[in-house]
């Protein structure tokens, strides 16, 4: 029997029942009082049956109902337990994530008490609060190393200045770019003192020895028609054939400069027609020459050597060594000198040991801005175009609502303000 006990305990066996005991046999008191109300209930539903439409129902169907009531009886028991329930474990808590970082201004800047900043680390920060997302930072020495720890299952995740790669993209994933920008070159700061190297640059140039070659050759076709024309009219060119071309051609470069031509020339009408228009062509040329080569060195002492991408070629050109602009130059072959960092570049920019340096432009812009204002200026533009995200390893289920947030975030003005904040106007 589950019920009460008719006759009641002895008080001294009672005391020595334990509290669990007495919990268990409450618990079953409770239970049997329930399948007997469930019992009786059944009873008069099967009297409501019978008065409203006329007959009953079977008795195999009361036996189902009644167990069915049966089964859920213990209810009321778990509840009397839930009365006093033990100390237990919430629900299981998220796990700690790991972000992996490196300091590259302006996009993870650390201070030295140790925090984060910046247009990566603001943006997981704002990802993270709103996600409930708990994590650590852990910092990585090179961005090498920071890849090869999110590669490697390392770190979770991987929040720094990194650029979505063809060669990254086979080791791990991207999350969608939160930011588009390209390469920049950093340049020494003109100072408009004239030095021998833009001259010597200008005069070994390739553009100037096509100048002097196309003056050359057009000399050469002249002293030849005159000589024909006057071979046998003028002693000056006649004789031999290699001693009248040779006076030819000598009367053709003397005349581009206009010196001491006037007791020698063409006697025939044929030849001083071709020598009036000589001349005043000579002249026309020579002027032309002379305006190129004064613009190109006007222009190269006002602006450095480097001008744009196609200079690189003939200059010393300095990376980040392991970086995506090492890549880069690589695929258009221009020789460039590793650096361990972006500062150590520009160090060189500043003590004329580089011609220019290459990295991402934001990078060099605020480096410039913060060591390098006096020294070192950044041309403006833009090449390799390129697009910064957050880097997961190989199908990490985080790739998806990280995204996902980053997509809306960056629709928002708090994003602008970010960049205005880091970048300025040439950040938006």
């Amino acid at each position: 029997m589950c019920g009460r006990p008719r006759n009641r305990p002895h008080a001294a066996r009672k005391a020595t029942l334990s509290l669990a005991q007495i919990r268990k046999r409450r618990c079953i008191g409770y239970g049997t009082r329930a399948k007997r109300g469930a019992y009786a209930g059944v009873a008069v539903h099967m009297k409501a049956c019978r008065r409203q439409f006329g007959f009953g129902i079977g008795w195999g169907a009361v036996a189902l109902v009644a167990f069915l009531f049966a089964a859920v009886s213990p209810v009321p028991c778990a509840l009397a337990q839930s009365a006093n329930p033990p100390v237990e474990s919430g629900p299981t808590t998220p796990r700690e994530l790991v972000v992996g970082t490196k300091e590259a201004a302006p996009f993870s800047m650390k201070s030295p008490e140790g925090e984060w900043t910046g247009i990566s680390i603001d943006l997981w920060r704002r990802i993270a609060e709103k996600q409930k997302i708990k994590y650590r930072f852990q910092e990585e020495e090179s961005v090498q190393a920071l890849i090869d720890a999110v590669a490697q299952s390392k770190v979770d995740i991987g929040v720094a200045a990194l650029t979505v790669t063809a060669d990254r993209e086979t080791m791990l994933d991207f999350t969608s770019a939160f930011y588009s920008t390209g390469l920049g070159i950093a340049v020494p700061a003109t100072t408009g003192i004239a030095g021998w190297a833009p001259v010597v640059r200008a005069l070994t140039s390739l553009s100037f020895l096509r100048a002097v070659l196309a003056l050359v050759g057009l000399a050469l076709l002249v002293g030849l028609v005159v000589w024909l024309l006057e071979r046998r009219h003028n002693e000056e060119f006649g004789g031999p054939a290699t001693k009248g071309l040779s006076s030819s051609v000598w009367w053709t470069t003397v005349a581009m400069t206009q010196r001491g031509i006037g007791h020698q020339g063409p006697r025939t009408l044929p030849g001083r027609l071709v020598a009036m228009l000589w001349m005043v062509g000579s002249i026309i040329a020579i002027a032309v020459f002379t305006a190129s080569i004064t613009s190109a060195l006007t222009v190269r002492q006002l602006q450095g050597n480097v001008q744009g991408v196609t200079d690189l070629s003939n200059v010393r050109v300095g990376v980040v060594a392991g970086s995506s602009s090492e890549d880069t130059l690589n695929r258009l072959r221009i020789r460039f000198q590793g650096y361990p960092n972006a500062r150590e570049g520009l160090k060189a920019v500043r003590d004329g040991k580089l011609d220019a340096f290459v990295y991402d432009r934001p990078l060099l812009a605020w480096i410039i801005h913060q060591d390098f204002r006096s020294s070192v200026q950044l041309l403006d533009l833009i090449f390799d175009q390129q697009h910064y995200a957050f880097a997961l390893p190989a199908g990490s289920p985080l790739r998806k609502p990280i995204s996902v947030a980053i997509l809306n975030e960056v629709r928002n003005t708090w994003w602008g303000d970010i960049l205005y904040r880091y970048l300025g106007d040439k950040g938006q």
